[in-house]
């Protein structure tokens, strides 16, 4: 049911077969690459719709910016953001599935019950309720990484082995999310470029993420951020190339699902990639072999 008590259409189900896109629709004002642009419900609304028209398999609501050094809001702050925007998504006949991009149990609970069918938590569960409410849903729930808070992750960095550590705490996360009743199918894990690791460490994690597909299909989100800054001196809003370049490898090293602002451009490009991809896996000839024509 709807927050007017009205009962809501089901969201689809999400296809990750093949690698899909999850578009950005940050409804804060201080998010690092378009804070403020969809504060109001009709500018939101619009933006949420043409992301699924450029091929976004699900939008991700969010009403938090985590960029490094952002300030945090309050639940009620939150809740107050993204829930009109995730229902009227919802009421949308055109719309596809939508999640829910929050730290908080209680974001999460109130934007399940509007409508939102999946929850990313890039805390990797710090707050204790969260696994508790995506099992009472039954909603997927994917577990990022993060060392620190936002405010304080990019400080100073470090881990022995960071390919090892983030997978022993996304295990560790998977593990606890399991205990509260959550299906193993229906978890999905994150290992937080740019939340709290170095260029080093982010592009490490970017060459092994098959490591991590035996905890659950692998999201990713590359998207503008200043790794893709800091490899090509490039601005935010120059970073529509090397975001495609990333975004492309993390599909083929195993992500299954690619969180970006740019959806149309993602969508074309991973979907001439996999094209690509699965055309060779199913080629019978061995590599180098002659071709006819």
């Amino acid at each position: 049911m709807s927050a007017s008590g009205l009962a809501l259409p089901a969201a689809p189900a999400l296809d990750l077969s093949a690698p899909r896109v999850m578009g950005v629709l940050n409804v804060t004002p201080d998010s690092f690459s378009d804070g403020g642009e969809y504060l109001t419900l009709q500018t939101a609304l619009a933006r949420g719709l043409t992301l699924f028209e450029q091929g976004a398999a699900i939008v991700d609501v969010g009403g938090e910016s985590t960029r490094p050094g952002a300030r945090s809001v309050t639940p009620s702050e939150e809740r107050a953001r993204v829930l009109p925007v995730i229902e009227a998504l919802r009421s949308a006949l055109a719309c596809g599935p939508i999640s829910i991009d929050t730290r908080w149990a209680s974001v999460a609970s109130a934007a399940l019950a509007v409508g939102a069918s999946l929850v990313n938590d890039v805390s990797g569960l710090q707050d204790p309720a969260m696994a508790a409410v995506c099992a009472e849903h039954g909603a997927p729930l994917v577990i990022g990484h993060i060392q620190g808070q936002p405010e304080t992750m990019q400080r100073d960095p470090s881990y022995a082995d960071v390919v090892a550590e983030v997978y022993e705490a996304l295990a560790a996360a998977c593990e606890r999310a399991v205990a509260a009743g959550v299906d193993p199918s229906a978890l999905l894990v994150d290992p937080g470029i740019g939340f709290g690791k170095t260029q080093a460490h982010n592009l490490s994690l970017l060459a092994n993420l098959d490591r991590f597909a035996s905890l659950g299909p692998v999201v990713i989100g590359v998207s503008r951020k200043s790794l893709l800054g800091s490899l090509t001196g490039r601005g935010v809003a120059e970073r529509l190339a090397a975001g495609l370049g990333a975004a492309v490898s993390a599909a083929l090293h195993g992500a299954r699902l690619i969180r970006t602002h740019d959806v149309q451009q993602t969508h074309d490009a991973l979907q001439v990639a996999w094209a690509i991809q699965t055309a060779g896996a199913s080629d019978p000839r061995p590599p180098g072999g002659p071709r006819a024509g």
